[in-house]
């Protein structure tokens, strides 16, 4: 089975062997334990939760909005009663198909779970629910003085509780760590409905790290209602530049001398000719679109450190020949650049109906040798690739455009993703950095994960989710369907 016939065939819609006089009663019981504005059930409602921001489909049985811990559990017992599936879900902004209703079954949606519940910022700490818009907590701390690090390019619409699912990163990161290095604890709701503390308040616990397990699990071993998290001071300086290349292994160069030579900006973004177009034509943040690619590159941090770094930072692109390195003349400019990266990926749709965002790591230095192979296996397929993508963290997004109303064209966008992350694994790398494996990349484990290792994730999934209740058929390779993928 090939690769594309894989993916095709992962996914059923309505798949769920649910009879009609069970799922009438299963939504009779949702109802009245939450009321009926919050249970959908309908063809016409249900179509909304089919899909993320992926490309994989599966319908859902059942959606609903509790607004409590407590309900939470409660659905999770009924759900034990029906013995169906339960998909969380936030946004529906992941880009692996992590909240996808494989099965069918009851997807349950944080939006009415969105409140902060306690700010500490003597102690630098925040709690807050699961369907919180991430930047709606920096939002809430900025006049005080503080933020929450992680910034996915989704940052204005995804969810905290679908960040610690997937163990978020964005452009800040760089610096600071992704999602599991600012959440301390958590409250989750097992495969059996009950309610659990883990972590806490403070930095380290005895016992097992159950929240670092749990961050980046996609929702494979629990459901979580509260999250604990890091917020952290504004910095006191910061200084966005701009760097313009007339090629592109240049700037990839460039990105590995910075980091080689001690120099750790808070953000390095790299854009691409083809990019750099959508985004002028959607943003006109000032980005030049003849140019071969772009480093956004941000220091922040004191005063007099700042002013070395960009020092130390503008030495090095001109070394690797720079056309122009432009500092941003102020807060406005700064937050124009910035929205330019962070809309990059809608700017797209202007020039695409439709496209496949890959995820892929490689160390830096192998930068330019990857994105040449990006370029050549988008080639070989007949299929157009842009590049926007986390430069500083080697976390590559090439944007794979494609119209999936031409026959074959979906199919030869799978195939082309799937050999560039092997390429990625074939250069040290992995096949995510950010956005999770779902139902995309579960084939790809194989590529860097032995026989072993997957056994031994896979028992630690059965420990917490005997039953595969919890967002089943996820994560790893299906039986049978990774041998096309096995590393040599």
């Amino acid at each position: 089975m090939s690769i594309a016939e894989q993916r095709t065939d992962s996914v059923s819609p309505g798949s769920t062997s649910m009879t009609a006089t069970a799922k009438r009663q299963l939504v009779q019981d949702l109802t009245t334990l939450l009321g009926e504005q919050h249970v959908l059930h309908t063809p016409y409602d249900l179509a909304l939760y089919e899909y993320d921001a992926s490309i994989e489909r599966g319908r859902p049985d059942v959606v609903v909005f509790p607004s409590t811990t407590q309900e939470v559990a409660l659905i999770v017992k009924l759900a034990n009663r029906y013995q169906i599936p339960v998909v969380p879900r936030g946004a529906g902004t992941g880009l692996s198909g992590g909240a996808i209703a494989r099965s069918g079954g009851i997807i349950i949606v944080f939006t009415r779970m969105n409140r902060i519940l306690d700010i500490d910022y003597e102690n630098l700490r925040a709690v807050v629910q699961p369907g919180l818009v991430n930047l709606h907590l920096s939002n809430a701390l900025t006049p005080q003085g503080f933020y929450y690090v992680p910034d996915p390019s989704s940052q204005r619409s995804c969810t905290l509780g679908g960040n610690v699912g997937e163990n978020a990163g964005g452009p800040h990161t760089l610096l600071y760590g992704v999602t599991t290095n600012h959440v301390l604890g958590l409250e989750i709701v097992t495969t059996e409905g009950e309610i659990v503390d883990v972590g806490g308040w403070t930095y380290d616990s005895p016992g097992y790290d159950l929240t670092g397990l749990l961050i980046g699990s996609e929702g494979t071993l629990c459901i979580i209602t509260k999250i604990i998290v890091r917020i952290v001071h504004l910095p006191e300086t910061i200084k966005t530049l701009v760097a313009i290349f007339d090629n592109l292994d240049a700037a990839s160069n460039t990105v590995s001398e910075i980091i080689a030579s001690g120099v750790i900006p808070s953000a390095i973004e790299m854009m691409d000719q083809m990019i750099l177009q959508a985004v002028e034509a959607d943003t006109q943040a000032g980005y030049p679109m003849d140019a071969a690619a772009v480093l956004l590159i941000e220091a922040e941090g004191l005063y007099e450190a700042v002013e070395v770094q960009v020092r130390q930072v503008v030495s090095i692109c001109e070394k690797h020949g720079a056309r122009l390195v432009r500092i941003a003349a102020d807060e406005a400019e700064r937050q124009l650049l910035w929205a330019g990266r962070k809309n990059a990926f809608g700017a797209v749709g202007r020039i695409s109906p439709e496209f496949y965002v890959q995820d892929g790591v490689v160390p830096r230095t192998q930068l330019p040798y990857v994105l040449r192979r990006v370029s050549e296996i988008c080639q070989h397929y007949g299929l157009r690739v842009g590049n926007v993508f986390h430069a500083g963290d080697g976390n590559l997004h090439p944007l794979i455009l494609f119209d999936s109303q031409i026959p074959g064209e979906i199919e030869r966008v799978r195939l082309a993703g799937h050999e560039i992350l092997q390429v990625c694994a074939e250069v040290g790398g992995s096949i995510t950095g950010e956005h999770g494996v779902g139902l995309e990349k579960q084939a790809e484990m194989a590529l860097i994960f032995s026989e072993a290792d997957l056994r031994v994730m896979k028992q630690v999934r059965q420990a917490c989710n005997p039953h595969q209740l919890f967002n089943p058929g996820k994560l790893f390779p299906l039986p049978g369907r990774c041998a096309e993928v096995r590393p040599a």
